[in-house]
């Protein structure tokens, strides 16, 4: 003999008259409690039959059928916040009164919420019409569940996307703004740069950062801004300065609507260095590196880099003070640029130069000697920012910026 399953052993030996008794005494509000009680069969039997039937229950002896306050929810004391989450005893006495035929509103005002509160409640967890607590309440707890999975670990083409991006040395914010142009007609290829960052050092202990070995998100390594210096300038006797401070550089240079203003310095790597030169409107960088950085050799180095320019992008030079420009007139005079220099410790004042030596520190870290660093490998190097999307540009390449801006027609050789 096959033995009854255990869902209709709970069935056994009880009239049909008992069931239906039970069944509509729970329908009515009334406890397991008191129903058992009430058509004299075991508490636990009770709740096991209203497992299989579904109905909500109220907890406690009383159960609902009063329509008073319900037990529970008397029990959890006044709601905390009328934004907080409604509960589990929330939810029974929403579906008691449901049944009983309150509205939305009247519902609200006796559990102290918004009734928009309930009635987004009672829509979004109705199944066939009927309203069950129980399974709200589990969809609930699975929304709330953590860690959620993230887009990056869900979706391959995008996680490609951001590694290749951040492979390249590109920032967050470069790869999540480019991504809208090579895919503006794809809403799934969308990420915040702030998602990036969050798969770079939170989510899996920084799972993105090992597989891209990247160490840090910052160039710099900074967690916060520099301040500024606010030290006195120290007056000193460089005759190359004077009459050509910052303060005298012409106008069109300051709002870069104009090209050919220039922004230059040193990437120091022991007795050798590099020469950035990087062009104020459009952030094109051009490098070159040097065995020595003396005066005489850095004035003929310049004047070898700009010598290919047409004469729309040669205005101007801003540098800082450093004693390597001290044959400046030099310069200047064999190509025609106005060299400026800056204020004492106020690299910003070359804010786009400074940017671009960080970009370059990405390939070449402090402490390189660039005597062991061949030409082809620093031409390499130059490319990658040229090739890199700014923010500053809408998201354009400093190389496309300068194609634009040659194909327009503003420079003429």
């Amino acid at each position: 003999m096959i033995a009854p399953h255990r869902r209709d052993v709970v069935h056994m030996g009880y009239p049909d008259e008992t069931r239906e008794r039970a069944r509509e005494l729970l329908a009515g509000g009334m406890s397991c409690r008191a129903v058992s009680a009430e058509v004299g069969v075991s508490h636990g039997l009770v709740w096991q039959w209203n497992q299989r039937w579904g109905i909500p229950l109220l907890r406690g002896r009383t159960g609902g059928a009063d329509m008073g306050v319900c037990p529970v929810v008397a029990q959890e004391g006044p709601r905390p916040s009328p934004r907080a989450r409604v509960t589990y005893a929330e939810r029974v006495l929403i579906a008691d009164r449901l049944r009983h035929g309150r509205s939305c509103r009247q519902i609200a005002a006796e559990l102290g919420v918004a009734h928009t509160t309930v009635a987004r409640e009672v829509r979004g967890h109705a199944r066939g019409g009927r309203y069950d607590p129980a399974s709200a309440q589990r969809a609930c707890e699975r929304a709330r569940s953590r860690p959620r999975s993230r887009r990056l670990d869900l979706d391959p083409g995008l996680r490609a996307y951001v590694v290749r991006g951040l492979s390249l040395g590109w920032s967050p914010e470069q790869v999540s703004r480019r991504m809208r142009d090579d895919f503006c007609d794809n809403g799934r290829m969308r990420i915040s740069h702030e998602a990036i960052y969050q798969a770079l050092y939170v989510q899996g202990r920084g799972s993105l950062r090992q597989e891209l070995a990247v160490e840090q998100a910052l160039r710099s390594g900074r967690t916060s801004r520099k301040p500024r210096s606010r030290l006195p300038e120290r007056r000193g006797r460089k005759s190359w300065v004077e009459g050509a401070e910052i303060s005298l550089r012409p106008a069109e240079a300051d709002d870069r609507a104009v090209p050919g203003h220039w922004e230059g310095d040193l990437v120091v790597g022991g007795a050798t260095c590099l020469v950035t030169l990087v062009e104020r409107s459009t952030r094109f960088l051009l490098m070159s590196r040097l065995d020595s950085h003396d005066a005489a050799t850095v004035a003929d180095r310049l004047a070898a880099m700009v010598s290919g320019l047409p004469d729309a992008l040669s205005r101007t030079l801003t540098w800082d003070q450093g004693v390597e420009m001290a044959r400046v007139a030099d310069f200047e005079e064999a190509t025609g640029f106005r060299v400026f220099f800056c204020d004492p410790r106020s690299p910003w004042q070359r804010g786009s130069n400074e940017n671009t030596n960080g970009l370059v520190r990405q390939y070449f870290p402090k402490g390189t000697r660039f005597d062991g660093v061949g030409d082809d490998e620093v031409a390499e190097v130059q490319d990658l920012p040229d090739g890199r999307p700014r923010k500053t540009l809408g998201w354009r390449t400093p190389a496309e910026a300068l194609d634009e801006v040659l194909s327009a027609g503003a420079i003429q050789s």
